[in-house]
């Protein structure tokens, strides 16, 4: 089946450290915690000789109201104030329980999502990155973006964002069409969000818009309509999402009209065309950016790099010599806040089957339309390339991919039916 590019996922949805792993271990950890990272650092079947580039995770779990489509870790306030300090005393205690299992790592990028992380304070984020940047190594041109919404309220917040060391915001608008935001059931209006653009343009180098289709009663026509006034505020950076159904949403219950597939599969045609002719260029099956505008923090995923993701429902993927770990934090935010506090903040911590690596490496890096280098396959993974070959064959051989001896790279077939590509590398 065609694939259309979906919703990001809350888990996310853009050189390793050199020298071994056990070069992480800090001289001085309490006991416990150096147990601990013996446990990860114990033998195993892979052999990775170099780290991955490490990111981070922030998830901030609250929302103004819950989207009907929205599958992600995101909970309404409640009596509309947040707990903000004790959340990030939450924050900063799940970071230090994690710090012996990155010790010694620079950070390349951090992504503060949701959610909308716009709801904290400035004060409150300012706080945060100041607390990251005390325990971590920040490359001294990191990253940090920060997830938010156009409401007025938020968009006045922006240049103070700015101000707390936040260098990329990600606005969330979805569409300017008032009756499809509306159908959303966003809160922001088109007026609001074509502010808030104006403003993070304003305030910020380098920004992202979010923007949905095939979106209930969307025509061809609205899509344009959309694309052009997206396109006139001059985003240096866009992330296209097809409106998709999930379980257990609003929309699961009772399902929209949404667009058939042959319209959806047009719209996205003309996505592509439209971004083109403004320079934008499609590096990501969802994402188009100008030169020099591409998203670290999200290629990072891309790549198989590591992220360590702190905060409710947040997720982790980390190397070490010879495994590579996910976890995952508690999910309900109370909940997560009691065990953070607690030194607990870790709901599941499991090692990545050696079967499961080529297809979690695929899965994403042929989201690229570069793809990767073959060399990146065994760094990231620790496998040989006899891992993938067999997956690789039939895939060139069903025209979905195009490889030499550095590279492989989907091919336009290939972007249009990744879960196709994708499901070559499944686990026998």
């Amino acid at each position: 089946m065609k694939a259309l590019p979906e919703a990001p996922s809350a888990l996310p949805p853009k050189g390793g450290a050199a020298g071994g792993p056990a070069k992480l271990v800090p001289q001085r950890l309490a006991t416990g915690a150096a147990q601990d990272v013996q446990h990860y650092l114990r033998p195993g079947l892979l052999q990775l000789n170099s780290l991955p580039p490490l990111s981070l995770y922030v998830h901030l779990p609250w929302c103004l109201r819950k989207c009907p489509y929205c599958d992600f870790n995101s909970h309404e306030m409640q009596g509309g104030e947040l707990p903000e300090q004790r959340y990030l005393d939450a924050l900063v205690a799940d970071l230090d329980a994690a710090l012996p299992l990155v010790w010694g790592r620079p950070v390349h990028s951090i992504f503060i999502g949701g959610g909308t992380p716009s709801l904290f304070s400035p004060q409150g984020i300012d706080r945060l990155l100041g607390d990251i940047r005390a325990r971590l190594k920040l490359e001294p041109d990191c990253e940090i973006t920060l997830e938010a919404n156009p409401g007025t309220f938020e968009k006045d917040r922006f240049r103070a964002f700015r101000g707390a060391g936040v260098t990329r915001l990600s606005v969330g608008v979805q569409s300017f069409n008032d009756a499809h935001l509306q159908a959303l059931g966003r809160v922001h209006n088109r007026a609001q969000a074509i502010a808030a653009v104006e403003e993070a343009a304003a305030a910020f180098d380098t920004f992202n818009l979010d923007i949905m289709y095939a979106l209930p009663g969307q025509t061809l026509q609205d899509l344009e309509q959309d694309m052009a006034v997206a396109l006139g505020l001059e985003p240096p950076h866009i992330s296209i999402y097809h409106l998709t159904i999930e379980p257990n949403t609003y929309f699961a219950k009772f399902p929209p009209k949404v667009p058939e597939d042959d319209t959806a599969y047009a719209m996205l045609d003309r996505i592509t065309e439209l971004t083109g002719a403004q320079g934008l260029e499609r590096y990501e099956v969802s994402a188009y950016a100008k030169p020099g505008h591409r998203c670290w923090h999200n290629l990072n995923y891309w790549q198989f790099g590591d992220y360590l993701g702190i905060g409710a429902g947040a997720h982790s993927k980390l190397s070490f010599a010879h495994r590579v770990v996910r976890q995952v934090r508690f999910r309900e935010p109370r909940l997560y806040m009691d065990h953070a506090l607690a030194g607990q903040a870790l709901a599941q911590d499991d090692e990545v089957a050696r079967a499961d690596l080529p297809f979690e490496f695929m899965l994403n890096a042929l989201r690229l339309k570069e793809g990767f280098e073959l060399l990146q396959f065994c760094e990231r993974t620790g496998l040989a390339l006899t891992a993938i070959q067999a997956g690789l064959a039939e895939a060139e051989r069903k025209g979905l991919l195009e490889r030499d001896h550095v590279r492989v790279r989907p091919t336009q077939r290939g972007l249009d039916f990744l879960s196709d590509l994708q499901s070559l590398f499944l686990p026998g």
